[in-house]
Formats: structure tokens, sequence, C-alpha cells
């Protein structure tokens, strides 16, 4: 991860019209960071319950006096005021409860996703959307099937939350500033995750370099658990502020044409052997979403651990398939 560009207002802010989906913790700091950085003129807090979402706005609005932001939000509960969004950051969904099977949370939050992909579909058919309701991988295959959007416009926010944790073990491994850091984070969104040490360097020094193996492999199997590790600290509720700023980072980078490289959940069609499979790969994100898959050298291991997120992905895909969802 490079350090986050300026927070200064884009040219065509003016002109930008952001729909977060879900009022939640995570939806709510997603409407929060936006705003702070003037990502929009308008920011749409939009949730079932629709009272929850109004006086959130009007909380966040009546900061703007303190902290010199421009957007308006506004929130609701009625699908039309989404209507003309340039980009949605869809945040709606159950986190996985005790004794939720892997297959209620697909079901739950699937028929969430197609409720979703139809008010986008129907009212706001050139936005870009940003997926981040898990099972995140399955969630954004799904939201681009029922949208029928261009793949370049339908993305999964993982890869940036997960390298974001990565640089921020090594940081406290290493004892350096964790803007110095840049790390890579590949595939699903799970405990299959793919971490990269090869690409995590330390203001250019390659950090395997300097990092015994034993620890560097520590710090992968520790972002890998990283979700995991909060909700057991948290004992209700999980992560949101570290996942906000991760799909505001990529929606700041396509509304401004930012053309940062940051991994996400992209569909493949032949990049890194895959094809017709959404999973977390390097990608260039600018106007109009993903401006190119960047594929990188990967080791015998990284591959081989590629093939099982993937494996893991068509498993959820089959699982939709027998709920009717796909």
């Amino acid at each position: 991860m490079n350090p986050a560009p300026s927070n200064s207002a884009p040219s065509n802010s003016a002109r930008v019209k952001i729909t977060v989906v879900g009022a939640g913790f995570v939806g709510s700091t997603c409407a929060h960071l936006a705003a702070l950085k003037n990502l929009a003129s308008e920011i749409v807090l939009i949730d079932v319950l629709a009272e929850r979402a109004q006086g959130l706005a009007l909380d966040l609005n009546q900061s703007a006096a303190i902290e010199g932001f421009s957007s308006r939000i506004i929130g609701t509960g009625d699908p039309e005021d989404t209507f003309d969004s340039d980009l949605f950051i869809v945040t709606a969904g159950l986190p996985r409860k005790p004794g939720m099977s892997r297959s209620d949370l697909l079901e739950v939050n699937g028929r969430i996703m197609c409720d979703v992909a139809e008010t986008i579909r129907r009212g706001s058919p050139d936005a870009v959307v940003i997926v981040v309701t898990n099972p995140l991988d399955s969630m954004v295959s799904l939201m681009r099937a029922k949208l029928g959007f261009p793949a370049r416009r339908v993305i999964g926010m993982a890869g940036v939350l997960d390298s974001a944790r990565f640089c921020w073990f090594l940081a406290e491994e290493t004892g350096t500033a964790v803007e110095d850091i840049d790390a890579m984070v590949l595939g699903a969104h799970g405990d299959s995750m793919v971490p990269m040490p090869r690409y995590c360097t330390i203001n250019g020094v390659s950090a395997p370099d300097i990092i015994p193996a034993d620890r560097m492999d520590a710090m992968a199997n520790r972002t890998r658990k990283g979700g995991a590790e909060i909700v057991g600290l948290l004992k209700t509720g999980s992560a949101f502020y570290a996942p906000a700023s991760a799909a505001v980072a990529m929606a700041q980078s396509i509304l401004q044409d930012g053309k940062r490289m940051l991994p996400c959940a992209c569909l493949l069609n032949g990049e890194y052997g895959f094809e017709g499979l959404y999973m977390g790969v390097p990608a260039i994100l600018g106007e109009g979403g993903v401006n190119r898959i960047v594929e990188v050298p990967m080791t015998a291991e990284s591959r081989a651990q590629m093939q099982k997120t993937a494996g893991e992905v068509n498993n959820d895909m089959q699982a939709m398939r027998d709920l009717g969802l796909l």
C-alpha cells in the first residue's frame, strides 16, 4: 500500500453522487470518510432502517462546519434517492453469527445483493459498484451477474484491507513507519488469502531480506486471520474502520482517475490462469473502474495457494446455484 493521496476535493466533485448501501458501522464510516475527502457533492446513505440512515446523515451534516467539507449527506430508505449515482459502495448484509453455516450466510446476503442490484440496474445503469459485503468474492460475483454491467465496473473490496493489515503487522515487527511499507495480498478474502512476502518492501527494501522467514510466515498467517482476531477482541461486531478506509481509497482512485494499483476482487478472463472467476489481484483503478489487471510473477507455492483459493470461490458459486441465486 502506498501513502494515501491528498484529501483535496476533486475538480469534478460538484457533479459526483455516491451512494453507500447499508448504514451500519462500515457504511456510515464510508460516508464519513467520503465526505471528509470531499469526494462528491451528494452522498446518499441508504438502509432498510430509514430513520437510522436519516439520523446518521443529520449527525454527519452537522459536523461539516467543523471539518470543513462541502459534501451533503442524505439519509434515506427510498431506493429512488440513489438514482443517477456515479458510484456505489455496498456494505449491506449480515455478519456470520454463531450457529450460522456458510451456506446460510450465502443465502441471506445473496438475496440482499439481488435486491440491491435491481435498484442499481434500474436507477444508475452507468455506475461503478464496489462490493464490501461478505462472503466477498461470492457476493461481488453475484452482484455482477445480476447487474449485467461490464466487469470493469463491478469490483470487490478485500485486498486493500488485507494488504493494509499486513503492512501494520510488518510495521510493528520492524519498528518502522507504516507509511514506508508496501505489502500485497491476493486471492479470496478469507483464510485462503495469499499474502505475497516477495512483494513486501520497507522504503524499497525487500522485507524478506531483513525479516526472518519464520516471522514473515507468522505475520502472513496473522493477516489471514486478521478479521477473526478483531471479532474475538470485540466480542460483538467486527472491524469497520479499516474496511471503510479501504473501500473509500478505491472509490477515490476511481472518481479522481488516480490510477492507483490496488489489490481488489476483479473478474479474471485468463489472467493468472483463471477464467470467469472473481479473485483478488492487483488492478489499476481509474475512471470507469478497473483500467487494467496487472499480472505479477508468482512462486510455485503462491500459485498453489491461488488454486486453493479459487477452489473455495468455485464452491461458493456452486452453492449459490444450488440456492437458486445464480
